[in-house]
C-alpha cells in the first residue's frame, strides 16, 4: 500500500468528495435516492459523483449536470476489470467516502480494503419483511463499515441488533428540490376520476390487493380508473397481474404505464394516490404524492404510518375490503379529502426536503 493510498481526510463538508454507489439506474427506490443524494450533495461539498455498476436506466437522465458519472458495466460479483476501473476512479477523483446503496456493498468493502483511507457508508433501503432476513455475510464485512444509514425505525434496530457497525442511523428519504423533466405525458381515462400507483411490479407491492378493492370501488363509482406506473419485468408476477385485469373485465378501466421518466406529471394528473404494499422501507412515491397535493392512502407498512400521520389514510395490509373502504370516502367526501391533501403536502414540505435532511447527513459522514 503506497503512501497516495491513505491520503484521503475529510476536513470540512466544504471539501469533502462523495461517490454514490449503485446496481442500477432504473426506477426503483433505492435508486432513485442514489440520484436524488447525488445531485443534493453536488450543491453542498467540493465534489459528487455516482457510479452505476451494472446497469443503466432512465434515471441517468435526472443527475445533475454537476454530479461526475461512471458506468462499469460489472458482469458478476467478483469482476476484477470492474473493481479495478472503480478503484482508480476513486483514487484520481480523491473520493472522501463511498455511499453504497442496497447490495453495492459488496464491490465498496473491496475497494475500502484496498483504500482502508476511503469511508464507506452503507445505505439500507430494504423494503420486505424483516422477520425472515438473514445477515449472512454483512455481519463480518460490517465491522468495516464507517457508519449504515437506514431509510426507517425497524431497519436501524436491525442492524444494531444483527450487524457489527458502531454507528447506525435512520435518515428519511426526502425530495429533490427540482423534479424530473422530460416529455409530459397525459392519463388515460378521459374525466374519470384517477387513481394512481407508482410502484414496481413486485411480489411486495401486492398489486392484486389494490386491483380486489378497485373492483369493489367500480360498482358504486364506474367513473373511476386505476393508473399503475413502474417497472415491469415482464416475468410470471406481472403476467399473473396482466392477466387477473384481463379475466376480471378491467382492460379498460385499468391502464398500465410501465417505467417512466417524468413520474411527477403523472401524478400532478391523478386525484387519488395510493401504495398497497405488503412491505415497504420508507416509499418515495409517498413523498411524491404529498408533493403533488394530492391525498394518499396506504397500507400501514414501513415508515408509511410516520410519513402519513393523521394526514391521509391507512389501512392494514392485504385487506382489499379496508382499502376500498378508504378510497370510497375519500370520492365520496370532496372537503375531506382536499383537507388531507393539503396538510400533506405540507408535512412533506417540512419534513422531507433535502434542506432539512442533508446537513443532518453530512454531518454524520464527518463522524
Amino acid at each position: 500500500m503506497n503512501k497516495n493510498d491513505r491520503e484521503y481526510n475529510i476536513q470540512s463538508n466544504d471539501n469533502m468528495r462523495v461517490l454514490q454507489l449503485i446496481d442500477s439506474l432504473r426506477s426503483g427506490g433505492a435508486e432513485r435516492m442514489s440520484v436524488t443524494y447525488a445531485s443534493a450533495l453536488a450543491k453542498r461539498i467540493d465534489a459528487s459523483f455516482l457510479c452505476c455498476t451494472r446497469k443503466e436506466g432512465l434515471l441517468k437522465k435526472q443527475l445533475s449536470s454537476d454530479v461526475g458519472y461512471l458506468f462499469l458495466n460489472k458482469k458478476n460479483t467478483l469482476d476484477l476489470q470492474a473493481f479495478i476501473k472503480l478503484r482508480r476512479f476513486v483514487k484520481e477523483n480523491k473520493i472522501d467516502l463511498i455511499q453504497a446503496h442496497s447490495s453495492s456493498w459488496f464491490l465498496a468493502l473491496l475497494v475500502k480494503l484496498s483504500l482502508p483511507g476511503v469511508k464507506l457508508v452503507w445505505h439500507d433501503h430494504y423494503g420486505r419483511e424483516l422477520s425472515s432476513r438473514k445477515p449472512g455475510l454483512l455481519k463480518p464485512a460490517s465491522k468495516y463499515f464507517d457508519g449504515i444509514i437506514a431509510v426507517n425505525n425497524d431497519l436501524e434496530e436491525w442492524s444494531k441488533k444483527n450487524l457489527s457497525s458502531k454507528e447506525v442511523r435512520f435518515f428519511k428519504n426526502f425530495l429533490p428540490e427540482n423534479f424530473g423533466s422530460g416529455e409530459n405525458m397525459k392519463l388515460k381515462g378521459g374525466d374519470s376520476i384517477k387513481i394512481i400507483c407508482v410502484a414496481n411490479f413486485r411480489p411486495q407491492k401486492d398489486h392484486l390487493n389494490l386491483l380486489k378493492a378497485f373492483e369493489l370501488i367500480k360498482k358504486d363509482h364506474p367513473k373511476t380508473t386505476l393508473h399503475l406506473l413502474g417497472k415491469n419485468e415482464q416475468d410470471s408476477y406481472s403476467v399473473k397481474i396482466k392477466k387477473y385485469i384481463h379475466h376480471q373485465d378491467l382492460n379498460q378501466d385499468v391502464f398500465i404505464y410501465g417505467e417512466q421518466e417524468n413520474v411527477s406529471s403523472y401524478i400532478d394528473q391523478a386525484d387519488l394516490g395510493i401504495l398497497s404494499s405488503e412491505s415497504e422501507g420508507l416509499p418515495m412515491a409517498l413523498l411524491e404524492y404529498g408533493r403533488a397535493g394530492i391525498p394518499v392512502i396506504s397500507t400501514d407498512v414501513g415508515q408509511c404510518a410516520e410519513v402519513i400521520g393523521s394526514a391521509g389514510k391507512l389501512v392494514a395490509p392485504q385487506d382489499s375490503e379496508a382499502l376500498a373502504q378508504a378510497i370510497r370516502e375519500y370520492i365520496e367526501n370532496d372537503q375531506v379529502r382536499k383537507s388531507d391533501a393539503l396538510s400533506f403536502q405540507q408535512v412533506i414540505k417540512k419534513t422531507y426536503s433535502e434542506e432539512i435532511i442533508i446537513p443532518e447527513v453530512l454531518d454524520f459522514f464527518k463522524h
